[in-house]
């Protein structure tokens, strides 16, 4: 438990900040316990089952009783005999010699060593496909719901708690002991890796459920996640890239919300909010990442990043190198979304007609996503089509899952109908 920690315990002043800052500490120490048990154990899915009581019998004493003070190791501890009463319940061989080794190691003191990078590599198992692995890591390690991981990946909850089942048989089946990749291994699971840290990063800016917009756990552990990998690897450039990446967007954080919590777009924000130091840092890995070999995906997007957050105003935007940008990742990628952003980029530089004509590409394969619908609402909206703009946005605004997206969109609605009204009754 670090200092701030315990300076913050030593002065809570009611029991409602006691159980808020007591969730947040569980939220940031449950994948390490996580990682500490799994490696122990070699059981994932009963590692999870054993975390998770661990996790709540915290939140039930801390805050009456006060924060420990090593209070990993309290729920490492108190994970582990939840695992060994788990195990002492069931009548197989195999786990009651299980159970054997499990007492016969001595708990002593449970070391202050963070397992969340070997949890992450874990999750990113060489017996699992690339969807399984980044699945199950964003469970484990992101604390994703398995909502919200359905929604990242456009199918239904039931398949991917299915898909998130079956990834931890396949880890316990495999036997591939709970440890760091060899550089040998890395290349094959790096990918997976960066991808998970990617998505986790995604949710964490903008959430794609409930009522806020950000969850900066989320986000500021995939930078903290990126960060130790990046030291790990400082040569790699995709990994400076997404890195980057985060880093120029996370920037922009505090501009997204007016002073009544609402969204507010990209053209619309204050820019003198930005966190300038995020964005000297994301450009300058940028800057060192391009032209260090193949130039990757995310290191693409960080380019368009950084291409925005050195426009002083939205209106000095170099719409015509960010559109080369999107063909080239749109080229690379084949991803739908990134022909959304394209035909934004187009219509900037060619006209609404433009964009609008892209957007016909992917109807096929975002039908029924609200940002398909969102952006030709914004498309339409600039090519003077008021009444069908109004609809999509509407649309739109019935398909997201997010109450502040819902919010923003309906009032775009809002808006454009008002202007229509004011229409009619100017001409009639």
């Amino acid at each position: 438990m670090s200092p701030r920690w315990r300076h913050s315990c030593n002065r809570w002043a009611t029991s409602a900040e006691r159980a808020s800052s007591v969730e947040d500490l569980l939220r940031d120490l449950a994948p390490q316990v996580l990682g500490a048990l799994v490696r122990r154990s070699g059981d994932f899915d009963a590692a999870e089952d054993a975390v998770q009581e661990a996790l709540l019998a915290a939140a039930l004493h801390w805050p009456r009783d006060g924060v420990p003070a090593k209070p990993r190791g309290w729920l490492v501890q108190t994970a582990v005999r939840r695992l060994i009463d788990q195990r002492r319940s069931e009548q197989s061989r195999r786990y009651r010699e299980s159970l054997a080794l499990l007492q016969e190691a001595p708990m002593g003191e449970v070391p202050e060593h963070d397992d969340t990078l070997i949890l992450l590599f874990m999750c990113c198992h060489p017996a699992l496909t690339p969807a399984s692995a980044i699945a199950l890591t964003l469970r484990a390690v992101g604390g994703l719901t398995t909502a919200q991981i359905a929604n990242a990946f456009l199918v239904g909850e039931a398949t991917m708690a299915q898909r998130i089942s079956r990834a931890k048989q396949r880890i316990k089946a495999s036997g591939v002991p709970f440890r760091m990749p060899t550089r040998k291994q890395l290349p094959a699971r790096l990918r997976s890796v960066l991808h998970v840290l990617y998505l986790i990063f995604n949710e964490g800016y903008a959430s794609s459920t409930g009522r806020e917009l950000h969850r900066t756990d989320l986000s500021d552990e995939a930078i903290r996640l990126s960060r130790m990998i990046q030291r790990m690897l400082p040569d790699d450039a995709e990994v400076a890239g997404l890195l980057a990446l985060m880093l120029l967007i996370d920037a922009r954080r505090p501009a997204r919300t007016d002073a009544s919590g609402e969204l507010v777009t990209l053209v619309g924000q204050d820019r003198t909010k930005w966190d300038r130091a995020l964005i000297a840092e994301g450009v300058a890995l940028i800057n060192r990442a391009i032209g260090r070999g193949v130039v990757g995906e995310y290191q693409l997007q960080a380019a368009i990043a950084a291409v925005h957050d050195r426009a002083p105003r939205a209106d000095d935007t170099d719409w015509n190198q960010i559109l080369a940008l999107y063909g080239l990742l749109e080229h690379m990628t084949g991803n739908p979304i990134v022909t959304l952003n394209r035909a934004v980029a187009a219509a900037m530089v060619d006209g609404p007609a433009a964009g609008l004509a892209m957007l016909d590409t992917v109807d096929e394969r975002l039908a029924g996503h609200f940002r398909l619908d969102s952006v030709r609402a914004h498309l339409l909206e600039m090519a003077g089509d008021t009444t069908a703009a109004l609809a999509h946005y509407r649309a739109a605004a019935d398909r997201t899952t997010s109450l502040p997206e819902r919010r923003h969109l309906t009032a775009q609605a809002a808006r454009l109908n008002m202007l229509a009204v004011q229409d009619d009754v100017a001409t009639s």
